[in-house]
C-alpha cells in the first residue's frame, strides 16, 4: 500500500484536488489507515492511466468517465477470453 504523500511524490503532475474528485467520482479506490488514505498498487497504476489520458491524450474532465467505463470494459472482455481459453488478440 502507498500514502497519499508518496503517491503525490511519484507523480509530480497529480494534483490532490483532482485526486480527491477521481476517488468521488469512482475512478480511483483508497482506503483509510488511521487518518491517511492508502491505495493498492492497481489504485496507483489506474492514477497513472488517467494521467497519462490527460497529459498525453489530452482527454478532458468531461470524457474521463466515458474512455475509462470504455478501457474498463475492454479489459473485462480480456479476461473472459482468457477465462475461456481464447486469445485476447483477435488474429490478424
Amino acid at each position: 500500500m502507498i500514502t497519499l504523500d508518496i503517491l503525490c511524490a511519484r507523480f509530480t503532475t497529480l494534483d490532490p484536488g483532482d485526486l480527491q474528485r477521481w476517488i468521488a467520482e469512482g475512478h480511483v479506490r483508497a482506503e483509510r489507515a488511521d487518518q491517511t488514505l492508502v491505495f493498492q498498487e492497481i489504485d496507483v497504476e489506474r492514477v497513472r492511466l488517467i494521467l497519462d489520458l490527460r497529459e498525453t491524450l489530452a482527454v478532458n474532465d468531461d470524457a474521463l468517465p466515458v474512455v475509462l467505463s470504455l478501457l474498463d470494459q475492454v479489459y473485462a472482455l480480456r479476461r473472459q477470453l482468457r477465462r475461456a481459453g481464447l486469445p485476447p488478440e483477435a488474429p490478424g
